[in-house]
């Protein structure tokens, strides 16, 4: 299986963000669109960065309460882990595993596609799980 399928089961929509937006502008579209990351990109084609939750708890606290007003740029991180739709799932869940990130954004042609959470690999292993119990089960039946 390879991150085609996760996309193409999930969707290929990215919430973005442009890095002069500040850090409270991130929050309402966290909160309003229920997601724990942002793809930072000025154009809506490339990948600028990546923003989490991680990031602004972390800046918050070193920071104080002022981080809210500062620009997304200023707490994303700017090397970005991506894949393409040809990986393996398993091979992407072992990179982010290793690596401790949550999100990934898919990049085809140079362009962002679409964005993979470490909990949209466990839903689709679930369901691939799923989908061999239930013909085991047939089969055995039969």
């Amino acid at each position: 299986m390879r991150i085609s399928d996760v996309v193409r089961r999930k969707g290929g929509q990215v919430v973005t963000i442009r890095s002069e937006e500040t850090v409270e502008r991130l929050l309402d579209l966290l909160a309003e669109h229920r997601i724990g990351a942002l793809v930072v990109s000025d154009d809506g084609e490339s990948v600028t960065g990546i923003v989490s939750e991680r990031d602004v708890v972390r800046h918050l606290q070193k920071d104080g309460a002022a981080v809210l007003l500062a620009p997304v740029g200023t707490i994303m991180t700017a090397d970005v882990e991506t894949s393409g739709l040809d990986v393996p799932i398993e091979e992407l869940a072992r990179t982010m595993t290793e690596m401790r990130i949550r999100h990934v954004p898919v990049v085809v042609d140079g362009k962002l596609h679409a964005i993979v959470s470490i909990g949209d690999i466990v839903k689709h292993r679930i369901d691939e799980l799923q989908s061999e119990r239930d013909q085991l089960v047939g089969y055995i039946q039969q």
